[in-house]
C-alpha cells in the first residue's frame, strides 16, 4: 500500500498463517487492523506482537455468533477494508466426501464471506469507499484431485467476487480475489500430514507432491500473498475490481 493511515480493516482468520501475514502487512502501512478468529491465544499473540490493533473472537461457521460479532464491529467503528481469509482444507476422494463435508466447506469459504460482506457493505457504500478482498485459491480457478468440496466452495467464492464487483461498480467499493498456490502455513502442514497418513509417503515426498505444480519449485510465503492483498486494498486501486491475482509462481 502507499499509505493506509486513517483506514480500518477486518481480517477474518487473522490469528495465523496468511491472515496473520496480511494483518501485519496492513498494520505496517498504517491501517488500524482488527483480526477475527476462534483461538484467543493466537489472536492475543498477534496483537501483542504488533501485527494487529485489536481482536474479536468468532467462528465464521456459527452464523448467529458471527453476525453478532460483525454487528458490534460495525457499530463500534468504520471498516474500510474487509479481508475474507478464514479457511481450512479438506482432502478426500469424491465418493468419500459427504454432503456434510460439502456444507462445511461452503459454510467456511463461501457463506462466511457472504455474511461478513452483507454486514459491512452498507457502511462502505454510504461512505463511497471500500475494499473487499476474498482469499480464494488456485483451486478457485482450476480443479485438483481429492479436493472437490474445497474447490467447489472456492469456485463459488470467486463467482461471488465477480458478481459483486459488477453490482458495486461505480460505488467506490471494489471486490477482488487473491488466489494463492500451496502456501507455507499450518494448513499446508496439515495437508502434508494427511498425505503421509493416507499414502505412507515420507513428509518430504508429500511436500514435493504439493509443490510439483509450482514452476518455482517451492511453496508460496504468506508474506507474498499479503503483498498482493495490500496492493488491492490501496486507495489508489479503485480501477481494479472483479479480478483474481494469482500468487502461485506461474501455476494456472
Amino acid at each position: 500500500m502507499s499509505d493506509g493511515t486513517g483506514l480500518n480493516a477486518l481480517v477474518t482468520g487473522g490469528g495465523r498463517g496468511i491472515g496473520a501475514a496480511i494483518a501485519a502487512a496492513l498494520t505496517r502501512e498504517g491501517v488500524h487492523v482488527t483480526i477475527l478468529g476462534r483461538t484467543e491465544a493466537a489472536l492475543k499473540a498477534c496483537v501483542a506482537g504488533g501485527k494487529a490493533a485489536a481482536y474479536v473472537i468468532a467462528d465464521v461457521t456459527d452464523a448467529a455468533g458471527f453476525e453478532k460479532a460483525l454487528a458490534k464491529i460495525a457499530a463500534d467503528g468504520t471498516i474500510d477494508i474487509l479481508i475474507n481469509n478464514a479457511g481450512t482444507a479438506l482432502s478426500a476422494p469424491f465418493l468419500k466426501t459427504g454432503n456434510a463435508d460439502f456444507q462445511r466447506m461452503l459454510d467456511i469459504h463461501l457463506l462466511g464471506p457472504v455474511t461478513a460482506t452483507r454486514a459491512l457493505l452498507p457502511g462502505m457504500k454510504a461512505r463511497k469507499f471500500g475494499r473487499i478482498v476474498n482469499i480464494a485459491s488456485t483451486a478457485a480457478l482450476k480443479g485438483y484431485p481429492y479436493t472437490s468440496a474445497y474447490a467447489a466452495a472456492k469456485h463459488g467464492l470467486f463467482g461471488l467476487t465477480r458478481s459483486l464487483a459488477m453490482e458495486l461498480a461505480g460505488t467506490g467499493v471494489t471486490v477482488n480475489a487473491v488466489c494463492p498456490g500451496f502456501t507455507d502455513t499450518d494448513m499446508a502442514e496439515a495437508s502434508i500430514e494427511t498425505i503421509v497418513a493416507k499414502t505412507g509417503r515420507t513428509p518430504d515426498a508429500a511436500r514435493a507432491e504439493l509443490i510439483k505444480t509450482n514452476p518455482l519449485g517451492r511453496m508460496i510465503a504468506p508474506e507474498e500473498v499479503a503483498d498482493a492483498v495490500c496492493f488491492l486494498a490501496r486507495r489508489e486501486s479503485g480501477a481494479i475490481t472483479g479480478s483474481a491475482i494469482t500468487v502461485a509462481g506461474g501455476e494456472v
